[in-house]
C-alpha cells in the first residue's frame, strides 16, 4: 500500500511556503495539524453544527470561493497539497467576506486520518491532475482504495461530486465505479452541459471548466451517494 494510505506516514519537506502559510494559521492548517481534529470539526473549529464538506484539489479556489458565497451556513474545508498554489488561496481566502471555510495543505490520500467515520456530508473532487501517461497512472488519486475511504468518511447518504475534463481519467473512473456496490450512482455523465436535467453540478462553472468547453473539451462527470445505512 502506498505509504500516505498508512499511520506512520511523515510529511517531509522543505519549501518555504510551508512556513509562510503560517501568516493565515487562524484558518490554514499544514501537514498533520488536520489530524489532530479528526472526530472534531465541527465541535472544536467550525464551533457550530452544519453540514461538513470537503474540497480534495481545491487549486486556485474557484470552486471554494463560490461555494462558500452561496452556502455560508455550510462548514467547508479546502485541500490541496500544492505550496505556492496553497499561499497564493490562502491570500484570496483572507478576503473573502464569508469565513464558513479552513484550508488544508496536505493530501487527499489521508482523509481518513483527517475525518472521523460518518463525519462529512458532502465531498467535491473537480479537475485533478489526470497523470495521462501509463508509469504514472499509479498516481491518480481515484482508485478503488480510495473510493472505500470515502465511503468511510461520508454519512450515510452523504454524497460525492466529481469532474474531470480528461476523456481517460474519466473513463478509469467510470470503470472503478461500476466495480462497486459502495454507491448508488445518481449520475454518469460523459457531456455534463449537454445533460437534459438540471443537477447540482451544473450551478458551478469555474474559470478553467470555462475554458475546457470554449475549446470543445466534454466534462465527464459524476454524482455519488453512499448506500450505507443509518
Amino acid at each position: 500500500m502506498d505509504k500516505p494510505y498508512t499511520e506512520d506516514f511523515e510529511y517531509t519537506h522543505k519549501n518555504p511556503y510551508h512556513d509562510k502559510l503560517t501568516e493565515f494559521d487562524e484558518f490554514v492548517l499544514r501537514d498533520h495539524e488536520a489530524e489532530e481534529h479528526k472526530g472534531l470539526w465541527n465541535k472544536e473549529i467550525f464551533k457550530r453544527d452544519a453540514p461538513l464538506c470537503l474540497e480534495i484539489g481545491s487549486g486556485y479556489g474557484h470552486f471554494m470561493l463560490d461555494y462558500c458565497e452561496k452556502y455560508p451556513t455550510d462548514n467547508f474545508v479546502g485541500l490541496d497539497y500544492r505550496f505556492k498554489r496553497s499561499y497564493a488561496l490562502a491570500k484570496k481566502l483572507a478576503r473573502h467576506p464569508y469565513q464558513n471555510f479552513r484550508y488544508l495543505r496536505a493530501k487527499g490520500e489521508r482523509i481518513e486520518f483527517m475525518f472521523a467515520e460518518n463525519e462529512l456530508d458532502k465531498l467535491f473532487y473537480f479537475f485533478p491532475d489526470p497523470w495521462p501517461k501509463k508509469r504514472h497512472m499509479k498516481k491518480r488519486l481515484f482508485q478503488k482504495n480510495f473510493l472505500e475511504r470515502a465511503y468511510k468518511v461520508l454519512k450515510p447518504g452523504g454524497y460525492f461530486f466529481i469532474k474531470t475534463d480528461h476523456d481517460g481519467y474519466g473513463e478509469w473512473m467510470k470503470e472503478i465505479i461500476e466495480d462497486q456496490d459502495l454507491f448508488e450512482v445518481e449520475l454518469m455523465t460523459t457531456d455534463l452541459w449537454n445533460e437534459p436535467e438540471d443537477n447540482f453540478l451544473k450551478t458551478f462553472k469555474t474559470k478553467f471548466e470555462k475554458i475546457f468547453l470554449e475549446q470543445g473539451i466534454n466534462i465527464k462527470a459524476f454524482i455519488l451517494k453512499s448506500k450505507k445505512s443509518s
